[in-house]
């Protein structure tokens, strides 16, 4: 056979496949065409569960947070002169804010279980009755209902201590309780809460609080962002302030000393106006000698009020800018299937598995033949 044959008949082949595949499509159309009573029944029937899905289904209420943290980093400079010149008083002031307490690391507080537990028990006020936002949460996702089964869950109460140490709720201790807030910790960290820092450039932080309940969302956001950002200002700040808590206990105990012995040496003179020339001793000696205390204690107050005043413009330096930009308002911006599109989407979903149903069963069919 010629090279000229075979290419005639490679094309006639071509020809001949897509022949073929021009009318299978035809021939499938035709069988869908004749089946389109039961495409457009179970088509309306999708789109009706669409609706009936899209008018029942609650809408997501979205609560946003958007705040800049503008955080002092490095430890030279100013905090090296300060740790030297607080040293004379035997104060050490660290460094100038590292280890976990750095900006990005924030963001690990939002998801934190003690974060979250504090803010599930803080009161809200609605309707004139005070109310913690676990038992919101109870309400919202009907936990009170899937209990009725399990007497023993709704007897729990989230009823807060009065005994608070460095800002941390206390409970008693109760297992059951304390199982149950794990389970929803894990809930909310996972489905409810949403923290990113959009800009990866800048130190802006977005804080979402997603749920289908709209004072939730808000009083939730509003509670964990104070929280949080307390908590890392307080304890980035701690050892400073601890610092500065002390100098200013030596500082005030020098100056008490000093203030004494300037009354002493005043007190000694009006205690002997007539004194007899020759018996100075009576009043030289204590005089002096309460003199000298008052001058020394000068000289080391003047040290303590300059190391006291070194400090506390660390502790200014330490200490993170927390800016607000954005917080969430009602009404809150809502996410939901609207009955149109519901109504769309359901036609378009089951109306496409009916043509793959038919189409499977055809085929089905063909390779039994």
């Amino acid at each position: 056979m010629t090279v000229e044959s075979q290419q005639n008949s490679k094309i006639v082949s071509d020809e001949m496949s897509l022949k073929d595949f021009i009318l299978k499509i035809q021939e499938w159309l035709r069988y869908l065409l004749s089946k389109w009573v039961i495409i457009l029944f179970f088509g309306l029937i999708g789109g009706a569960l669409g609706f009936w899905y899209s008018t029942n289904k609650k809408p997501i209420y979205t609560a946003t947070t958007t705040f800049v943290l503008e955080d002092e980093k490095g430890g030279g400079g100013l905090g090296g002169n300060l740790s030297g010149l607080a040293s004379i008083a035997g104060v050490d002031l660290g460094g100038s804010g590292g280890g976990i307490f750095q900006g990005d690391n924030i963001l690990g507080f939002y998801t934190s279980r003690t974060m979250l537990e504090r803010t599930l028990l803080t009161p809200i006020l609605l309707e004139g009755k005070s109310e913690l936002l676990v038992d919101r949460y109870i309400q919202i996702n009907g936990l009170k209902k899937i209990w009725v089964d399990k007497p023993y869950l709704n007897k729990i109460q989230f009823t807060v201590n009065s005994n608070i140490v460095d800002g941390t709720i206390l409970l008693e201790p109760n297992r059951l309780r304390d199982s149950v807030l794990g389970v929803i910790v894990n809930d909310l960290s996972k489905n409810y809460l949403f923290v990113s820092k959009p800009d990866k450039k800048l130190s802006t932080i977005k804080v979402d609080v997603k749920s289908n309940d709209e004072i939730f969302s808000k009083n939730f956001n509003d509670a964990l962002v104070k929280n949080v950002n307390e908590f890392y200002v307080n304890t980035k700040t701690k050892k400073t302030l601890k610092n500065v808590n002390i100098l200013q206990h030596k500082t005030d105990s020098v100056r008490a000393v000093m203030n004494g012995a300037i009354y002493t040496s005043a007190a000694i003179v009006d205690a002997t106006p007539n004194l007899n020339p020759t018996r100075q001793v009576q009043r030289t000696a204590p005089s002096q000698k309460a003199q000298f205390s008052a001058e020394s204690n000068k000289g080391i107050y003047t040290e303590m009020v300059k190391n006291l005043e070194l400090t506390k413009m660390s502790l200014a330096k330490e200490a993170p800018l927390i800016q607000i930009i954005d917080q969430p308002i009602y009404p809150l911006p809502k996410e939901g299937l609207g009955k149109l599109k519901g109504l769309y989407t359901g036609g378009f979903l089951f109306g496409f598995l009916t043509v793959f149903f038919l189409i499977v069963r055809k085929l089905y069919k063909n390779i039994l033949r």
